[in-house]
């Protein structure tokens, strides 16, 4: 049975505490890409960038960032052969900007270091930096997250599950056990 940890309240109130965290640690937008890794983190990192349109006034590049053919597990025998690959969208050139990968949950921290693979091919920004709503710890690679909403220690028979009013038609992050 899934336990409700965070609701939609509480979850806007992290998103907004995140994104002054981003434009402090960057002193303002001046040179500030985000990228929403697909598919929740794309939902989130656009709310960022509404909040520092609504905070800075400004329009900073906000791209989306399809990690499928950068993934470690790729030659998994369990896992379909012909991986289905959605689209990358980043319209800028991240050569010597400060890139922020936006995502729902860091884990493992596989998924950001193959989302900073696929950030390097596509130019050299001067800084990646992370922002995640929330931090379950276990990690197998040495990477964190610069921004965190919310670290949620977890056990691993559990499964963090964030919730997207665009796609789950409510917002919450959700605790649940493994199936």
């Amino acid at each position: 049975m899934a336990k409700e940890i965070w609701d939609a309240l509480t979850m806007k109130r992290s998103l907004t505490r995140i994104t002054y965290e981003i434009i402090e640690h960057n002193k303002g937008t001046e040179n500030l890409v985000l990228v929403g890794i697909k598919t929740r983190g794309v939902y989130l990192a656009q709310r960022i960038h509404e909040r520092i349109q609504k905070l800075e006034g400004v329009d900073v590049p906000l791209g989306q960032l399809d990690i499928t053919l950068y993934r470690d597990d790729r030659h998994d025998a369990s896992l379909p052969q012909e991986p289905v690959v959605n689209s990358t969208a980043i319209d800028v050139d991240v050569t010597n900007k400060n890139v922020v990968l936006v995502d729902d949950v860091i884990f493992t921290g596989r998924t950001i270091r193959s989302a900073m693979d696929a950030i390097m091919d596509l130019g050299r920004p001067s800084s990646i930096a992370v922002a995640v709503l929330v931090d379950r710890g276990h990690r197998e690679l040495p990477i964190r997250a610069d921004f965190v909403g919310k670290n949620i220690p977890t056990s691993s028979h559990e499964q963090v599950a964030v919730n997207v009013e665009e796609i789950d038609h409510k917002d919450s992050v959700e605790l649940k056990p493994l199936s």
